[in-house]
């Protein structure tokens, strides 16, 4: 209902244009589509999938006029005021269940133990990946339906959503823009706490390889050497770390100056723990030139994204054909024909 439909009787009677506001919080995006990054526009996708797309529109002019006078977003909860018509401004709330701790303990876990995302993460950006990530592990990133989000607003209209808590959806899908962590905190986790999180279960991870490989007794096989820090000190040590020295050898290496024992250079540095391996012939090296001496990490399945692939390409449709809700309609029906 609108101030034209009640006409003087109703609810919405001796209501006019909203009250003009100075300093609020304002759309960047001035015609339109909101949303720049693939998390915003996702979400706003989500949103119109759920027949709110009409509805959502009716806030775009309030978001891009600066009615949303404030913005908090915290763990399952967004807060802000909107200024409408009365004098005093409308407080809105819109909360979406947080994720449980020992649910995003698990996709910590999972986000430490791929490389790929930590390391986007800690760059401070959310691979296009990480959503699928977090729905295998049981956590969407998104609500799955309406009856998720919680909304309310202190206005008079009946509509879900009204206008002012369709503004205050833009304004969130924009604060994901600036800032993609906020996301991330709205679902349950700050960008401090997940940040220092995946930067513990990594250096775990890298102390427990370590330890791996370290010698039963924590020392190495190769023996203390002593003498002058030079090249070309004497070697002391078990016979077992390091053969005996006798004579020049014929195996000095490039770059060692003339006159200097090839077997007291070849004893330093690395030298010592290969002196005493035997040469390797080429062909029995060969076939493993090209494994890995340590093993590498999973990367995530880029490409396996199954009939999505298409989807993710197409731009957003225009508001005649659906608008950007119709790609969530879409990739709904492509997962529900996907054989795999």
């Amino acid at each position: 209902m609108s101030p034209r439909d009640a006409g003087a009787e109703g609810p919405f009677a001796g209501f006019g244009p909203p009250r003009r506001v100075d300093g609020g919080l304002r759309a960047r995006s001035t015609r339109g589509a909101i949303g720049v990054s693939w998390w915003s526009r996702r979400f706003l996708e989500v949103l119109e999938s759920f027949a709110l797309g009409t509805r959502l529109t009716r806030g775009r002019a309030y978001a891009r006029r600066g009615q949303v006078l404030r913005l908090d977003v915290s763990p399952g909860r967004v807060e802000a005021s909107v200024q409408g018509s009365r004098p005093r401004p409308y407080p809105v709330t819109i909360a979406l269940p947080p994720f449980p701790d020992a649910l995003w303990d698990r996709v910590e876990r999972e986000l430490a133990g791929q490389a790929f995302f930590s390391a986007r993460l800690l760059a401070g950006d959310l691979p296009a990946e990480l959503e699928e990530l977090f729905a295998a592990a049981g956590a969407p990133l998104f609500p799955r339906s309406v009856g998720e989000l919680t909304q309310r607003c202190g206005c008079p209209d009946v509509a879900v959503p009204c206008k002012h808590l369709a503004a205050t959806f833009y304004l969130l899908a924009e604060a994901f823009d600036a800032d993609p962590f906020q996301l991330l905190h709205w679902r349950g986790r700050s960008r401090d706490a997940l940040l220092g999180r995946l930067r513990i279960l990594r250096a775990d991870a890298v102390g427990s390889t370590h330890d791996d490989r370290t010698p039963a007794g924590g020392s190495s096989a190769v023996g203390p050497v002593t003498g002058p820090p030079s090249a070309v000190g004497p070697v002391t040590g078990p016979p077992s770390a390091v053969g005996p020295v006798t004579g020049p050898s014929d195996r000095t290496p490039a770059g060692v100056p003339s006159g200097v024992d090839g077997a007291q250079a070849v004893a330093a540095g690395a030298g010592r723990v290969l002196a005493d391996l035997p040469d390797v012939p080429l062909t029995g090296a060969v076939d493993r030139f090209w494994v890995s001496p340590v093993p590498l990490p999973d990367r995530p399945h880029v490409l396996a994204t199954g009939p999505e692939l298409l989807l993710r390409q197409l731009g957003s449709p225009a508001a005649a054909i659906g608008g950007p809700g119709l790609l969530e309609r879409l990739r709904r029906a492509y997962r529900a024909f996907d054989p795999g």
